[in-house]
């Protein structure tokens, strides 16, 4: 707390500053350093920096999966995968340790990128879908059928 005090010199009466501690209570009193508060801030700070960078280099994730029906025959597994709108040369089709695995992009068309959306429903962006087939071999083919990328899985 800041005080004045007469310096007893006669006429202007110069005033001298005194400074007095109080004290805080220990809500507002300087603690120090928790060394485990310290360590968990910096880990948070490294995930954040780490989550910045995998956005800005790394790989996209897939943002939407697509709806899908998958069917069962003798012969065969047929899955249809919902995507209109999206070219079937450009849905990437995996098998890897009994998964399938759909990916590809949605993108609206380059003369509609300009457009003025009223709405849109149709998810747009990177999607992938994994699904788990049963234990076997498979040759892939794949078709397009009512607005749905159909994958012939036929059994070998």
């Amino acid at each position: 707390m800041l005080q004045t005090r007469d310096a007893g010199i006669p006429g202007n009466r110069p005033h001298i500053l005194v400074f007095q501690p109080q004290r805080l209570p220990p809500s507002l009193a300087m603690q120090p350093k928790n060394p485990l508060n310290w360590m968990l801030s910096e880990a948070l700070d490294q995930l954040t920096r780490a989550e910045r960078l995998r956005q800005q280099f790394g790989r996209q994730d897939a943002c939407w999966e697509p709806p899908i029906d998958v069917l069962e025959t003798e012969h065969e597994l047929l899955i249809l995968v919902a995507l209109p709108g999206v070219n079937p040369d450009n849905v990437e089709t995996v098998i890897h340790d009994g998964v399938l695995v759909v990916s590809g992009q949605r993108t609206l068309p380059p003369e509609l990128r300009n457009a003025r959306i009223h709405r849109l429903e149709l998810p747009q962006g990177r999607f992938e879908r994994r699904i788990a087939l049963p234990l076997g071999r498979y040759a892939i083919s794949r078709f397009v059928m009512d607005g749905c990328v159909a994958l012939r899985l036929a059994k070998s």
